[in-house]
């Protein structure tokens, strides 16, 4: 946990640096110019500025740009950096720090995530606190990995979710759990120099008298792994023969199934009842007390490494 001297700010737009449009708000450049002018004279460690090349909306982030925000961290370091800062939109902003902590794994240099829920310089913004803020506790010095500051709080990214859309409090840890148990080693293919293939996970939340033609149709869209999005400690439709099969092919056509619950606050244990027992059986692994964001971006990074699915499905219930 050493203090950092040579932070590298990488912006990739959303609402801290948007300004009007004819058509709302949208991202905007310059907003290196505004910073050092707001941050003139304030304890925070030096920094250096980079815009990555095509500014977004956090609603339109996607696992591709995750890869070029990968190479900019990665090379950020190579060069000097002992940290780096990456301004992102909040909409979006818990899955790429959790993506990114899979993406990561092994950088010796904290990386942090920060926004704002409203543009700088206008009334009430949230946006230098947050960027003063996240400076200061890098200058204090925080430990390597991915983390998400806001408004004078720390969270682990494969912890919290954006729970608001209002207020300078938009981000929460969920109180998951589920004893997942600890990996004894980190696969090369995994560590943070290896670049990851772009890979297709489908997400399908369970509701009362889902059909199986649903999952069917997510089989049959040629995704890689699906996160089942179950209910409480890990149930769901046990009694329909056609779902569970559907299942059993997915795990015959090597996609990885995944149970999460829907719950803030709780995980995944599929043995507790027989509504779970029977997805187990089907295939379907254990995600424990992983959030949504994080078994999604836990998913792209171990398919995205080229991992063999034996191997993904045995860490995929591990902590990494």
């Amino acid at each position: 946990m050493q203090p950092a001297n040579n932070v590298m700010v990488l912006y990739t737009g959303g609402t801290i640096g948007m300004q009007a449009s004819a058509n709302g708000l949208a991202p905007a450049s310059g907003f290196e110019a505004r910073m050092r002018q707001q941050l003139a004279g304030l304890p925070v460690p030096a920094w250096h500025f980079q815009e990555m090349p095509a500014l977004i909306d956090s609603a339109n982030m996607t696992p591709a740009y995750w890869q070029h925000l990968r190479s900019a961290v990665v090379e950020a370091v190579d060069n000097g950096a002992d940290a780096v800062l990456i301004l992102h939109g909040t909409d979006t902003l818990a899955y790429s720090a959790a993506a990114m902590r899979f993406q990561l794994l092994g950088l010796p240099a904290p990386v942090l995530f920060t926004g704002s829920m409203l543009p700088a310089g206008v009334a009430d913004s949230d946006a230098w606190e947050n960027v003063s803020g996240a400076l200061a506790a890098l200058g204090e010095g925080l430990a390597p990995g991915v983390q998400l500051y806001f408004h004078g709080e720390l969270l682990e990214p494969t912890r919290c979710a954006k729970i608001r859309s209002f207020g300078r409090h938009p981000f929460a840890t969920l109180q998951r759990q589920g004893g997942m148990p600890r990996a004894d080693a980190i696969p090369p293919a995994l560590d943070y120099r290896q670049p990851k293939a772009l890979v297709n996970v489908g997400v399908l939340p369970l509701v009362p008298g889902i059909s199986a033609a649903q999952l069917d149709g997510l089989i049959n869209s040629g995704i890689q792994a699906l996160i089942l999005e179950c209910y409480g400690s890990g149930t769901g439709p046990s009694d329909n023969p056609e779902f569970l099969a559907g299942l059993k092919r997915a795990q015959a056509l090597d996609i990885v199934v995944v149970a999460i619950t829907q719950c803030h606050e709780g995980g995944v244990e599929l043995d507790v009842y027989e509504a779970g027992s029977r997805l187990r059986d089907s295939g379907v692994l254990s995600g424990h007390g992983m959030t949504r964001e994080a078994a999604f971006g836990k998913l792209n990074a171990l398919l995205g490494a080229g991992l063999h699915t034996a191997e993904v499905r045995r860490l995929v219930e591990l902590d990494l």
